[in-house]
């Protein structure tokens, strides 16, 4: 891949792992154990949702900088980089397309990647892209929520009754294998770390894991012991759940298109 094309599927990345998030999430909205945990986890789909439009535009524009198209014939936009795209183009990790589960495997799975992120956008807004340092930069003040409060609510469930731990212990172990992807550069990653745009996501994982330690011994639980990991989404290898998700994200763009709101 050439230059552009690198900074463009790199910024994809970013924009289609908060994206699958943040529709994940959504799906709590009006099922959420208590209505104020219910908007506020409906908030952070907000937020995620919206960090994905700023790295849409971004890559939109960089997109139509170039010259290039959409499959549609239609120039680049936030919309059609949504929704007229397949799964196998997209570029996010596993774990933001597995399903919610219960309410302790959505707050785990938050923890893990605002935890993430939250190390990510630190070093992204010191990167020498602008436009991508300002998306990090403006991200940030919600990461900084969204870990305190997935953060919160890991200790209040590891370290209450029998049945929260106990699902917690179980989100622990369906999740776990998942995390490692976060910190295996793909190759856009790896070309934005030689380009001084953003760190090597290899060195994140120990500042990650310290904080992971951090919140998982006042909730009284355990890391998990050695699991295979699960990667491959970064490339384009998905689970049959991102198929799922964009069945129905996608459907009215692509049986309307150019429908607008």
């Amino acid at each position: 891949l050439n230059q552009p094309n690198q900074l463009i599927n790199y910024t994809l990345s970013q924009a289609d792992t908060t994206l699958i998030l943040g529709h994940r999430n959504s799906e709590w909205c009006g099922h959420g154990p208590v209505l104020e945990q219910d908007i506020a986890i409906t908030n952070i789909s907000l937020d995620l949702i919206g960090q994905a439009r700023n790295f849409y535009q971004y890559a939109a524009e960089l997109i139509n900088h170039t010259g290039g198209l959409t499959k549609m014939g239609s120039v680049a936009t936030e919309d059609t980089l949504a929704y007229l795209r397949d799964a196998s183009e997209f570029r996010n990790c596993i774990l933001v397309e597995l399903p919610k589960g219960d309410w302790a495997h959505t707050i785990l799975r938050q923890f893990f990647f605002s935890a993430y992120q939250f190390f990510l956008y630190k070093k992204l807004e010191l990167g020498c892209d602008e436009q991508l340092a300002a998306i990090a930069t403006k991200s940030l003040k919600e990461v900084v929520y969204h870990l305190r409060w997935s953060s919160e609510w890991v200790i209040r469930l590891g370290d209450g009754t029998d049945e929260s731990h106990s699902r917690m212990v179980d989100a622990a172990q369906g999740l776990w294998s998942y995390t490692d992807e976060l910190f295996i550069p793909s190759i856009e990653e790896a070309w934005a770390s030689e380009q001084g745009i953003a760190s090597d996501v290899s060195t994140l994982k120990d500042e990650w894991l310290v904080k992971v330690k951090e919140i998982f011994a006042d909730a009284h639980l355990e890391i998990p012991g050695n699991t295979k990991v699960q990667a491959g989404g970064k490339e384009g290898s998905h689970t049959e759940h991102l198929e799922s998700i964009l069945s129905e994200m996608q459907h009215m763009q692509r049986t309307y298109p150019g429908c607008e709101w």
